[in-house]
């Protein structure tokens, strides 16, 4: 289990930080501090591969069909970009959710092939977003990394080395299967990771089944199940959310008009548009533009 000690720390530096319910980034290598006082509601986000470790409180996320609820001593390792929706259901004034959350290097990840041998590998059914109970010295090796923070002389020496061995653990723990699947080249985790890297590429335009299973060297059938199966989701509904979270952005930070908003996204009709923003959202993308809320 998490120590008391971790705990108390991490709140003391997000008290450091700012009053209330806050995510910190810690500027160091991609390390994050969650810190919220109360429940949060559903936030549709858009995940890269993280590791999220909850020390204190309880979360739920659901990637497509696919929902997972983790909590203290327990973490979520997500091994490709996914949107998603998430929510803090476990805090409060006196036990409030405390969560570190580390950004995975699939680089680094790939360089620890050899040092992984026989067990770089996992079930063809792996998921790219699992839960699982987290090992003590996983733990202990985010810990160490928390640290670091407010430390650079330290941090430019040690925390290459806490992260390189934080990714090794990763790679070993059970709910790391997907991640382990990443370093077999052609295994389906590494075709679907560059089918992502497509989507990702081209949302705002049209793309087709076919064209996808080309990239995955996978009949449109296979395909279209083994992306299913590792997201949760349909190829052409990833998209869709891209678009829409993208859509979001720009109507919140770019001061896009609706229409302006859609048609950048690559929709051909407003109207469609907004039916499809307000379902996946709860309010309608002029909502967004005003700065409003439902939360």
């Amino acid at each position: 289990m998490p120590s008391t000690a971790l705990i108390d720390r991490i709140c003391a530096y997000a008290d450091s930080n700012a009053v209330g319910n806050e995510a910190f980034d810690t500027g160091l290598a991609g390390l994050m501090v969650l810190r919220r006082r109360e429940p949060s509601p559903i936030e549709s986000v858009l995940y890269n591969p993280l590791f999220c470790l909850i020390l204190q409180g309880a979360k739920e996320t659901a990637s497509g069909e696919h929902t997972v609820t983790f909590s203290s001593g327990e973490s979520l390792i997500v091994s490709h970009t996914l949107p998603v929706v998430s929510r803090v259901t476990e805090a409060s004034e006196q036990s409030p959710y405390v969560a570190l959350v580390l950004q995975v290097d699939t680089g680094l990840v790939r360089s620890l092939y050899n040092e992984i041998g026989e067990a770089g590998s996992g079930p063809n059914d792996a998921r790219a977003l699992d839960v699982g109970k987290t090992d003590a010295a996983l733990i202990d090796a985010m810990s160490r990394l928390f640290d670091l923070v407010g430390r650079p002389k330290e941090a430019a020496v040690i925390a290459p080395l806490v992260l390189r061995e934080i990714h090794f653990r990763l790679l070993l723990a059970r709910h790391g299967s997907t991640l382990r699947q990443l370093l077999q080249r052609g295994s389906y985790a590494d075709r679907i990771e560059k089918v992502i890297a497509r989507i990702r590429e081209s949302f705002h335009t049209p793309l087709t089944v076919a064209e996808l299973s080309g990239i995955a060297g996978m009949s449109p059938s296979a395909f279209h199940e083994h992306f299913k199966a590792l997201t949760a989701t349909t190829p052409l509904q990833y998209q869709k959310d891209l678009r829409l979270l993208e859509a979001r952005r720009l109507l919140s930070e770019e001061s896009c008009s609706v229409s302006e908003a859609a048609f950048e996204v690559g929709y051909e009709s407003p109207t469609q548009f907004s039916r499809e923003y307000s379902r996946k959202f709860g309010m309608p993308p002029s909502a967004a533009k005003a700065g409003l809320s439902l939360a």
